[in-house]
């Protein structure tokens, strides 16, 4: 019974003049990788070629594949540690390229960090501030300051500061620079943060379900909490300083407003914020995406239908 079964596994090498075995397959698959990565070191070597008609001299095109910076927790870098917090979910094309990206845009820079996708996954609908504040509560004691960080915008400008905020929020993506939004009061996208300071705020408000809002309410709490904001200086890019790597078409946004939800938005929840944060984290996960770290937390919020009716749909 096994050697007919090996013989019916080995059909599609029928063709071939030697008779089929395991090891003969194993073989040949460690053969053609060989050759693949042969030829790629050869396609990418840049060596010099001579073109047959004009016998000049010419440079093969060659492949660039940026290098891993080191890890991103080199004392020699500083006594500070930023927490990138990434409220996520199932977008995970950008997610791919958020990643890889600001851990090389970060090592650069020589900041030490650690990112956190923040992954809901129960059912209510996305709640951007309570992730944050989860991510904020699970990101540890060996952080200092925290990055609030939309996963679909890149800095691309070397000169945007991501170092501690000592003297009070900063934000990175500020209304002139920012490739969409640009009224004055905006702080969304990209925010820095100690951790002293987002205490002093009793982080953000749990009551913004769907799309929208949730910065503008924390705005209010940074100047009730008597803090100063602060906002990049010098830079020239102007909106060329970010790539927005949201599609609209494909990712709709939830902007719907539910029972009383669109006369709720516009008030301060002078109450609600890191003490009253429900919630639970099914795991965590280390995970590497294409060679740059993160911390997967899949995290199931919790909703008080009474409080906020809008939490899910119907």
């Amino acid at each position: 019974m096994y050697r007919r079964a090996s013989s019916g596994s080995c059909r599609l090498l029928d063709i071939l003049p030697w008779k089929c075995s395991l090891f003969q397959l194993f073989f040949i698959v460690l053969l053609l990788g060989f050759l693949s990565l042969l030829w790629l070191q050869l396609s990418c070597s840049g060596d010099m070629t001579r073109n047959r008609d004009t016998q000049a001299t010419v440079s093969g095109k060659s492949c660039t594949f940026e290098p891993l910076p080191q890890l991103p927790d080199d004392p020699s870098w500083g006594p500070h540690r930023l927490a990138v917090l990434v409220p996520f979910r199932e977008r995970f094309e950008e997610l791919l390229a958020f990643v890889p990206h600001m851990h090389r845009f970060l090592s650069r820079k020589k900041i030490r960090h650690h990112i956190f996708i923040l992954n809901q996954v129960d059912h209510y609908r996305f709640n951007r501030a309570s992730l944050i504040n989860v991510g904020f509560l699970e990101s540890g004691n060996d952080t200092d300051y925290i990055a609030m960080h939309d996963v679909d915008l890149l800095p691309l400008n070397e000169e945007l500061d991501y170092s501690f905020p000592a003297a009070g929020p900063f934000h990175v993506a500020s209304p002139e620079l920012h490739p969409l939004y640009h009224y004055s009061t905006y702080v969304g996208g990209i925010l820095l943060l100690t951790k002293h300071h987002y205490r002093m705020c009793n982080g953000m408000s749990n009551r913004f379900w769907g799309w929208g809002r949730e910065d503008d309410e924390f705005y209010r709490r940074i100047k009730g909490a008597g803090l100063q904001l602060f906002r990049p200086s010098g830079i020239t890019s102007g909106y060329k300083t970010f790539q927005h790597i949201h599609d609209p078409a494909w990712r709709k946004r939830d902007q719907k407003r539910i029972a009383s939800q669109k006369q709720e938005q516009f008030k301060v929840d002078r109450s609600g914020g890191l003490t009253n944060l429900q919630y639970r984290v099914e795991s965590r996960t280390l995970l590497s995406v294409a060679g740059a770290p993160c911390t997967v937390l899949n995290i199931f919020l919790e909703c008080d239908p009474s409080e906020t009716p809008w939490c899910a749909f119907g």
